[in-house]
């Protein structure tokens, strides 16, 4: 996995672009300056970026030395200062009630045992009253091919993120499509969901 990723960033353009996912920038009115943000698998730092520019404390994770490279480089180019960090979120050692916010954008990566793993970790890093913006796509995504796995298994649904963190105030849950063009590695009609969840104070 390490080793595909690691291959896909190498290529001097960033295969998913520059400008932040926009669920995340919909959102803008969540977030607060000064507050602490985990931008989790955050691949080339679109999003981590965007999220320095908007006054938060961003920790960038991704396991591609490739797309942290870029990262950096994005962040020199827009004047942010971000914490990047190697590491593998199914073995990272995760921090507990640490962060404001945690944004969880396309890490559609893990299987479903995996998947349930991160889950956990995200809620519990998460502190009291803080905030999980999550978008991923659904299986209908499997009919578009316009980016996302392949595997059914690794793709949400309302259902499966309800199950996940009903037991939290669900600001935002719904399944819509849409045409992305965030670089060409998502770039068409795609069948998307997206979530914003507040863990309780």
């Amino acid at each position: 996995m390490r080793e595909f990723w690691d291959e896909a960033y190498a290529e001097n353009d960033y295969i998913f672009g520059t400008e932040p996912n926009l669920f995340l920038t919909r959102c803008v009115d969540l977030l607060e300056s000064g507050k602490h943000a985990l931008a989790l698998a955050d691949g080339e730092g679109r999003n981590g970026v965007w999220l320095a520019q908007r006054g938060l404390k961003v920790h960038s994770i991704d396991f591609s030395a490739n797309a942290l490279q870029k990262a950096r480089q994005l962040a020199r180019l827009q004047g942010v200062a971000i914490t990047f960090e190697e590491a593998d979120l199914l073995t990272w050692n995760w921090p507990t009630e640490h962060y404001d916010l945690v944004a969880a954008i396309f890490i559609q990566f893990a299987p479903p045992a995996q998947r349930e793993q991160i889950f956990r970790h995200i809620k519990a890093a998460l502190k009291p009253g803080g905030l999980l913006l999550m978008e991923g796509y659904t299986p209908k995504q499997l009919d578009y091919k316009t980016g996302g796995p392949s595997n059914p298994d690794n793709l949400y649904t309302e259902t499966l993120l309800r199950d996940a963190f009903g037991d939290w105030e669900i600001l935002e849950l719904r399944e819509y499509e849409a045409f992305l063009t965030e670089g060409t590695k998502h770039y068409g009609q795609s069948a998307l969901i997206d979530l914003a969840a507040r863990k309780p104070r």
